[in-house]
């Protein structure tokens, strides 16, 4: 049997590699932690070669655990931790420094600077986003500027930059595709999201060649074919989509007004609002959701950079669990007469505050507080961001009615306690689908509807299935209380400048 779809699934933490069938069923999955490098307080690198090597490792453990051979895959789709930048040598391949991560602040001065220069108003209207260290376009300022060589070097062509995904088409090809597709190209502060191309002012500002730039596709097309040499056959690569664009294909919200919400290591919500362009006034992002067949479907966006980090935290940084699954079962013994507020502000403040400055801070310490209290806390802070993004999208979106049933996906939603929770600091349903690997799936989608496997848009979107759904069950006092105590908080916790 023919006709499998891999997905590469490339995240912050890890990368995992699945295998589906023609019924869209998993068939084989690898995965693969690779090491976080902090070389000063608020940068974080990845090696990009522990990247590659984790690429290579997990497709050959899922076709083995597929139990197929290469040639029976039809087409590779590829997904992506977003806003991270490679810089590598066109050359040889060989990066120039370590992956500067989507969560490192270095930035944060030259971005008040371009703030100062009143230049956030142009790149916000070019770009949708606002002047953050999150994109990448300051990340590759600073390499271009930091690196010995690098800026000359790029102005002669002889640097390529990149996303993850433009980094591991150009290793899957052998060097033969310098390729991205509009939603990682839409991260980088540098694409104009209405022309739907690189915009050559914003890269006069940043001083970034654009000889360095790569060739911009829509999610689904011709990305190149594999080195057979690597897995054993030549597998095209048709489709490529950013992780929270692919989990919003996923995810099947492709009607204006419906919403995703993805809990991994950050949390990200984005609103469909189809062909409509919408200006935040409430410092949520304009991004592109997806781009088919050449036209562009754009999307509100929220970002929390801290949602399972907390959590990882907890485990990692202070001990208190062994296991994330540990957290949820922790925090229902929680004393609920102890209301504690974590703001985890570890790399500042996304959406709505835009505070790169702010660190995380605890709020309602007292002498009883426990592991019980912290892990309640950490819980209950992704919960209070996301109202905070659903607040601002429902100012800024007049279309939608004022309830919104959100569909959820990433490791966070297995546990029930912290849906139930969601779902009731939102007063709205919370919707968790039967197929948990969303990222994956609208990734795998893109390429196997490209290559004419799998099903198109309105067939798809009519296999979504849910699998469960949560209420709200809190009283309007309880609810109201607890949302003004982490206003307070969050108040307590931005920075000065």
């Amino acid at each position: 049997m023919s006709g499998y779809i891999l997905a590469i699934d490339q995240g912050t933490t890890s990368t995992r590699a699945i295998i589906f069938d023609k019924k869209m069923k998993v068939a084989g999955i690898g995965q693969m932690e690779f090491p976080q490098i902090y070389p000063q307080p608020g940068w974080v690198e990845h090696d990009p070669e522990d990247i590659w090597q984790s690429v290579l490792t997990t497709v050959r453990k899922a076709i083995s655990a597929a139990g197929i051979e290469a040639r029976q895959i039809a087409a590779i789709g590829i997904t992506n931790q977003r806003e991270t930048v490679v810089v590598w040598e066109r050359e040889s391949g060989k990066p120039v420094q370590n992956a500067i991560v989507w969560q490192d602040r270095r930035t944060a001065d030259a971005c008040e600077k371009l703030k100062r220069e009143d230049l956030e108003t142009l790149f916000t209207r070019r770009t949708g986003l606002l002047l953050d260290p999150y994109f990448s376009g300051t990340k590759l300022s600073w390499m271009l500027e930091n690196v010995e060589g690098a800026a000359a070097r790029a102005a002669k062509g002889e640097l390529c930059f990149g996303t993850i995904d433009t980094f591991l088409i150009w290793r899957l090809t052998g060097g033969k595709s310098f390729v991205t597709d509009a939603t990682n190209a839409s991260r980088t502060l540098m694409f104009n999201i209405a022309d739907n191309q690189w915009d050559d002012e914003l890269l006069e500002i940043l001083r970034v060649p654009k000889a360095m730039l790569p060739e911009v596709k829509d999610c689904a097309a011709d990305f190149g074919v594999t080195d057979p040499a690597l897995f054993g056959a030549a597998i095209p690569i048709l489709g490529v989509a950013g992780d929270q664009h692919a989990a919003v294909i996923g995810q099947a919200c492709f009607e204006p007004g419906m919403m995703k919400s993805t809990y991994g290591t950050g949390c990200f919500a984005l609103l469909n609002t189809g062909s409509d362009m919408v200006r935040s006034k409430n410092r949520l992002l304009t991004t592109i959701a997806y781009r088919l067949d050449g036209k562009t479907t754009y999307a509100l966006e929220g970002s929390i950079f801290i949602a399972g980090a907390a959590v990882q935290w907890l485990r990692d940084g202070m001990g208190l669990i062994s296991s994330a699954a540990e957290s949820g079962r922790l925090a229902l013994k929680a004393d609920p007469e102890q209301p504690l507020y974590l703001v985890p502000a570890f790399t500042g403040l996304g959406a709505p505050h835009w505070d790169a400055h702010a660190r995380g801070a605890i709020f309602g310490l007292t002498r009883n507080t426990g592991p019980a209290e912290f892990a309640h806390a950490a819980l209950e802070a992704v919960c209070y961001q996301t109202r905070d993004l659903l607040d601002a999208m429902h100012k800024d979106w007049k279309r939608g009615p004022d309830a919104t049933v959100l569909r959820v996906d990433g490791g966070m939603v297995a546990s029930d306690w912290t849906m139930q929770r969601l779902a009731d600091l939102l007063d709205a349903p919370v919707d968790r689908p039967t197929i948990l690997e969303t990222t994956a799936l609208g990734a795998a989608w893109l390429a196997g509807s490209r290559a004419g496997v799998w099903p198109q848009c309105e067939d798809f979107a009519r296999a979504w299935a849910i699998d469960r759904q949560f209420v709200p069950s809190m009283d309007e006092k309880t609810r109201s209380a607890k949302l003004k105590g982490w206003k307070d908080a969050v108040r307590r916790t931005l920075s000065a400048r």
